[in-house]
């Protein structure tokens, strides 16, 4: 199995804890649900299942009655499904955006 589909795993089992959890409202318990069913989806790639369930749960945490514990578990999940966005599939290293390296010597200014 590989590591995005670990990170998929992992994600649908916080989901189910939420969807389970009676202390938990029953529309946040049903946007876990939905997005259990949608990960699931074999019919769409994975990064389209993703999207679309961090869509979903990402309206929840906006939720006035979403409690604290389970707006934490919903970023927890978000953070794995994005996590499978930026990975490469032969690559598991991160890629930084790092300003100093810019090189201002390569850049022509132009005369106004």
């Amino acid at each position: 199995m590989s590591n995005q589909e670990n990170q998929v795993k992992e994600a649908i089992e916080i989901l189910v804890n939420i969807s389970e959890d009676l202390a938990i409202p029953r529309n946040i318990r049903r946007t876990a649900t939905q997005s259990i069913e949608i990960l699931q989806n074999e019919s769409l790639e994975l990064a389209v299942r993703a999207i679309n369930a961090i869509e979903l749960l990402e309206d929840s945490t906006a939720d006035p009655n979403c409690p604290m514990h389970s707006r934490s578990l919903i970023w927890q999940v978000i953070t794995r499904l994005e996590l499978h966005q930026r990975a490469d599939d032969d690559d598991d290293e991160w890629e930084y955006y790092d300003e100093d390296e810019e090189d201002d010597d390569d850049y022509e200014y132009e005369d106004i």
